[in-house]
């Protein structure tokens, strides 16, 4: 039970641009334009209250999600499955796959 409660713990506090759970972003979380920590999105995809790459499609983070995953070495099963979360994100809710 307490495997599964921190897994919920770890979904519900991931970027909402990537994926990436935030407790594992060196510096905590983006920034906001007042300067502090963004709660929704990571350091890597936001800073100073905007996305640090605005023209990135959908296919272009799911294939960025698959490669860092890969080079971590990750299974395969765990790429497919977080390339498939990106869409749900909210940074990605209503974007259609070009």
């Amino acid at each position: 039970m307490k495997t599964w409660v921190r897994q919920l713990e770890l979904e519900k506090n991931r970027c909402q641009s990537c994926g990436m759970p935030l407790q594992f972003d060196p510096q905590g979380g983006g920034s906001e334009a007042d300067g502090s920590h963004s709660t929704r999105y990571c350091s890597y995809c936001y800073a100073a209250g905007q996305f640090r790459e605005p023209e990135l499609t959908l296919d272009g983070m799911q294939q960025r999600v698959r490669q860092l995953m890969r080079k971590r070495e990750a299974p395969w099963y765990a790429r497919a499955y977080m390339a498939h979360r990106i869409p749900t994100l909210a940074r990605w809710r209503g974007c259609k796959k070009r």
